[in-house]
Order: structure tokens, then sequence, then C-alpha cells
């Protein structure tokens, strides 16, 4: 692994003086007589004496609810571990409180193609949230049930969630360009007694109905005895089907009421996750209500440094768990900045815009978007004033060395970057940034704290500035309850803690540096193994990027005469051709940027590439359909069109 030796970006004496990470560190000083003078130090203690931090988080964080005595039962196990057994808490309350202190200010800003611009203030959104909690109160529904959301990104979405929040009932939701068939599959297994849904939603200046599948989802779902249409598209008017209810009559019928928090258990079930279900059928990971506050808190207020008054963006859908990750932002005090539609319509600028509009403190987005971003030549920098904006953070793939180059070249050079990697497991980071430290080319800045995140070789054996497999040997509130319908932790058990007994394995192929941070190379279900060398994906994929004629691509392993080749497909840019010379160029580039080992033996031209709704490259799709394998579960690409393009390609015989 290259050393890199000068830091991209090192905040300034002053900026980590007034970050709430350096106040927590000496609170933790002050507490309990430490002399933590670093993040390193204060890594450290957070994982020897795990328990501790966990209970400054709560305090420090102003958590409202009952903390108990007890703090964790059965500590020593990673799995088994039980985070606050006593406490009680309503994670609504929480991430409405500040609608005491500043019920005039905004909660929330939201923008959307062909829409006008909305927002609600604290107050606003309370009432709504109130006023939605005593149509699902009067509808029946109680602490434990499911509500679904099958809709866009909007602000009715989050006053949907957090009335289910506010009853203790527990919420899932999917994007509303899930096709019919992948909703049913994952609803179908929560049995939600109420759904919410839009009449449709705009993208790439495109209206997409989604009545009928609406439709189809309620008839095949016997579980759901309400279904709240919200207007997006058009008028809230009856519809075909006389069972829809209408969103307008739910807030018009219940306005005025008092919001109730129904307190919880700290690990009594908050929200139902999906994985992608591209091979096979989609676990519904359950979270728990504390468990995901008291780590989202962490996360924003020391990693992100997000405070009351902050404005806090992330481009995702309402089916990806950053959604979930950025509303509980509300807990800060920070307003949340709600974007529906494409990040490239009119034009690549429309985020950039709203940024500079609003004031934006945090931009979060995917390394995809800032992929596209530099091959569009699109430079904030050069026609945008970003002075509120101190955080840029990615996740959802690797982020290229090359795309930290660009992030401080055009679009802020004064800027923590914070490449950010965990997923829907957990609903958080296991690797983030930090405002205190250095942010070093092509690493995420550090381990999550509290967090006892290590490298492992396939025995089990720590590595260091070796890549291996992702793991972590302690627990952790937001660790997942487990999985809705496995009833004896079989599934849970085969997903995370089999490989590496005692330890959570996370499926990350990676390597720790000698600053503290992490390189990622790619999932370990498809790392590449030619002649038994083991390659990550990501690491030819960081080159490819180069190419200005590459609009995307994928590239897999191909069983062949008893080893493996490596396939590169490459969808081009418009007007241009995959001949000799470009092949040539790739090549050499992936040679010699990465080694002989890592150039591919064919390069295909295809028209498009796999991806599944959250835009992640779907390796083992296309992996299998090359070897003439069935996809389980086409359902979750967004594109499932694109498979039968990798299908009977007779350049794949020779």
């Amino acid at each position: 692994m290259s050393r890199q030796l000068a830091p991209l970006w090192r905040p300034s004496p002053a900026r980590i003086k007034r970050s709430q990470l350096y106040e927590f560190m000496q609170q933790a000083n002050r507490r309990y007589g430490l002399e933590l003078t670093d993040y390193q130090s204060l890594h450290a203690w957070s994982v020897q004496d795990s328990a501790a931090f966990w209970n400054l988080v709560w305090d420090f964080a102003e958590v409202v609810g009952e903390k108990g005595e007890q703090l964790v039962l059965n500590a020593a196990s990673a799995r088994d571990a039980v985070w606050f057994p006593e406490a009680r808490l309503n994670v609504a309350e929480n991430l409405l409180r500040h609608a005491t202190t500043a019920p005039d200010q905004a909660a929330l800003l939201f923008m959307a193609e062909g829409q006008n611009e909305r927002s609600l203030s604290w107050n606003e959104l309370t009432e709504q949230v109130a006023a939605i909690r005593a149509g699902l109160e009067h509808a029946g529904i109680k602490p434990g049930d499911v509500v679904a959301g099958y809709l866009p990104n909007l602000p009715e979405t989050l006053v949907a969630m957090l009335a289910t929040t506010a009853l203790g009932a527990i919420w899932t939701s999917t994007s509303p360009d899930f096709g019919a068939d992948s909703v049913i599959e994952r609803f179908g297994q929560t049995r939600p007694k109420v759904l919410f849904s839009a009449d449709g939603y705009r993208y790439n200046g495109k209206w997409h109905d989604t009545g009928d599948k609406a439709r189809a989802i309620v008839a095949a779902i016997d579980s759901i005895e309400h279904w709240v249409q919200i207007p997006y598209l058009g008028a809230d008017q009856p519809g075909a089907d006389d069972r829809v209810q209408h969103w307008s009559e739910w807030l018009r019928r219940h306005a005025g009421q008092p919001l109730h928090f129904t307190a919880m258990p700290f690990n009594a079930p908050l929200y139902i996750l999906y994985s992608s279900g591209t091979t096979g059928q989609p676990k519904c990971i359950v979270h728990s209500a504390g468990g995901i506050l008291l780590n989202h808190l962490k996360e924003h207020r020391l990693h992100c440094d997000i405070r009351p008054g902050d404005r806090v963006f992330y481009f995702t859908t309402c089916g990806w768990m950053m959604w979930n990750w950025l509303v509980s932002a509300l807990a800060s005090g920070a307003t949340l900045l709600l974007y529906e539609g494409s990040p490239f319509f009119p034009d690549g600028k429309v985020l950039w815009n709203w940024a500079e509009k609003t004031g934006m403190t945090l931009f979060g987005t995917s390394a995809k978007y800032l992929e596209a971003m530099e091959k569009q030549r699109i430079h904030p920098r050069d026609h945008h004033y970003l002075g509120a904006l101190h955080t840029l953070c990615s996740t959802g793939s690797a982020l290229a060395p090359e795309q930290f180059d660009f992030v401080y070249r055009r679009i802020k050079s004064n800027l923590q970057l914070a490449s950010i990697a965990g997923g829907t497991d957990i609903c958080g980071c296991f690797v983030l940034g930090n405002p205190i430290s250095p942010v070093y080319r092509g690493e995420c800045q550090g381990i999550g704290l509290g967090l006892d995140v290590r490298v492992f070789d396939e025995q089990g054996r720590p590595l260091l500035e070796q890549q291996g497999e992702l793991v972590c040997c302690n627990s952790f509130p937001n660790r997942p309850v487990g999985f809705w319908g496995d009833d004896d932790g079989s599934r849970y058990d085969a997903a995370y803690w089999q490989t590496y007994p005692g330890c959570w394995h996370h499926g990350d192929r990676v390597a720790l540096t000698v600053h503290g941070g992490m390189v990622f190379y790619g999932r370990s279900d498809t790392v590449l193994n030619p002649g038994g060398v083991r390659i990550g994906t990501a690491e030819i994929y960081r080159q490819i990027s180069r190419f200005e004629q590459i609009a995307d691509a994928v590239v897999v392993g191909q069983h062949w005469h008893k080893d493996e080749r490596i396939l590169l497909f490459v969808k081009l840019v418009e007007g241009e051709r995959l001949d000799g010379a470009l092949k040539a160029a790739i090549c050499r580039r992936i040679r010699n940027q990465c080694s002989p080992r890592h150039v591919p033996d064919k390069i295909l031209a295809v028209t498009d590439i796999p991806r599944t709704r959250s835009g992640k490259t779907v390796e083992l799709a296309v992996r299998n359909v090359v070897e003439g394998k069935p996809v389980k579960n086409i359902g979750a690409l967004a594109n499932p069109e694109a498979l039968a393009l990798f299908r009977n390609l007779p350049e794949l015989n020779e």
C-alpha cells in the first residue's frame, strides 16, 4: 500500500477546539480522570471502556428518556450483549424536541423537480405529526405494529415516519421506483397494517404514476387494513379504488390533537430495513429504537459536527438507509434539506444551486455522483459560494483517490471530506470521518468511536497495511435486533457471526493504514481470484473512472479452464467506441497503476450496466448471467433488462 505523507486537508486549531468532538473529549477527561489528547487516544478509550463511552454519549447528546442504572448486560459478548436494558425512550420525541426552543424556525426545506419549494417549521412539523399519529391510533395501530411507506422523499414521508414512531410502532419503507413485485417481496414478509403511498413521482423530467403498483401491493398483502395516499403529482382527489384514504382528510380530521409520545424499551424495534436482495429473498433487518438514536447522535454530533442551526442534506431515496440516517439529524437541531428527483436535472448544477441558496453545511452523496460530476466538468468552486459548507460525506462505494483530488480542487479546499462506510446491516458506519483529524488521499479518516474494528486474514489473524476482512470484535448498541421472521436466529448468525466466531464479519475487503485510516477494495463476495491472487474490484474501478470515454463499468470473474479470468464490461459515452487503442490504454493504465494480475483478460462493450436502486453495481448478478446461473431476485435492480446484455455473448466462449 502506498503511503501518503502529506494530508489533503488538516483542520485548523480553532476548528478543532470549537468542534463537539473536542468538547466531548474534554468532558471524558473531566468525568473519568483521563488525558485524551487526540482522536486515536479517544478511540482507544471508547473501545476499552465502551460502557463509559456510550454512557457519556447519552449524556452529552442530552437524550430524552430514562436511562436506568444498568448500562449493558453480557458486555463481553459481541453478539449477545444487551445495551441499556432498563432504558425507555421515544425516537420521535428526541427528533422533535427542538420544537419547544425554536418553534418558528425551519425544521425542513424541500425541493423537487417540477414543484415549488416548500418548508415546514418545527411547530408545523409537530402539528402534522400529531394529526397523523392520531389517525394511526384511530385506525387501531399499537406499539409493535408495522407501518409501511411506498413513497418519494417528501415532507409527508418524514411526517408519517415520525407519527409511526411517536406511537411506538415500527416504520419500514421503499422508494416508488421499486416494482410491485419487489415491494410485495419486502412488505409481504413484514406484514404492515397501514400503507402510505403517493400517486407517483418525477425523475429526470418525467412523471411516473404509481397508482397501479400501489393497488397491486394492497391486493397482494392481506395484512394492510388502511391505505393512505399522498397527493404528489396532482390534486388530492378520490381514486379509482374506494379503499384509498386521503392524506389531507387524515390531517383535517385529526387537526389540533396534542402530540403524545409512547415510551419504548431501548431495544424495541424501530425500523425494518431491507438488504438489496440480489442474491435471494431480501433480508428484513430489524433495528432498535435506542440503538439507532444513540448511534446516529454519535455519528452526527461527534463525527460530522452537526449542531443546531446546521442545514444537512443527503442525496437519497427512502429505500436506502441513508434516508434514515439523514432524518435523525433533527435530533441535533439541524434543518433537513430534502430533495426529490434527479441530481442532474435540468443540469448538473441543481444540487449546488440549492446548496448555495440554503446555506447547506453538510452535503451527502455517493462516489458515483462525484465521478459523474468530474466527467461532466461540473466545478462548484468556480460558480457557487459555499461558505457555510463544512463537511462533504460520500458513501455507497469506495471513493477513489482521484475523487479526493477533485473535491478539494473543484468543490472546496477547506472542507472535511468524510468517506464513510457501513451499511443497511447496522444503519450506520463502521468507518467515517472526524473533524479534528487530517484527511489523507484515498483513505477513510478512521474507525468509528466505540467500535473495535479490525482487519483479519482468512485464519482470523490481524493485519496492518494488508488487504483482509473488515470485522468488529466488540458489541455496539446499533447492532441489529435480528431479522424479521428469523425466530431461531439462524439466518442472522449465518450472515454475520459464523465466519469469525465472536466477531461481526461485515463482508468488505479493506486495509488499515499507518494513519489509522482505512482503504476499501470491494465486497468480499466479489473479490477476483485469478491464479489464486485476491483482487478487490474497487482497485480496477478506480482506474476505469479516469477514462472520459467510459460512462460506467462492471468487472467480474469467470471460471475458465480450472482457474478464473477477469472480464471487464464497459458502457461507453455516446459517440465513443471500444477500439484497439482504447483497450490498450485501459490495460496499460491498470498494469501500471495496479499490477499485471489486475489486467482484464477480456474487455467488452455493453449498452448498459445493471445496478441496484441505490446505485450499487451488482457484480454477482452479472457473474451469474455470464456463467449461465439464475439471478435470484432481479426485482432488486433498477434496470433488470440490462442483464440480458451479458447473456450468451460469443466472446465469452473464446
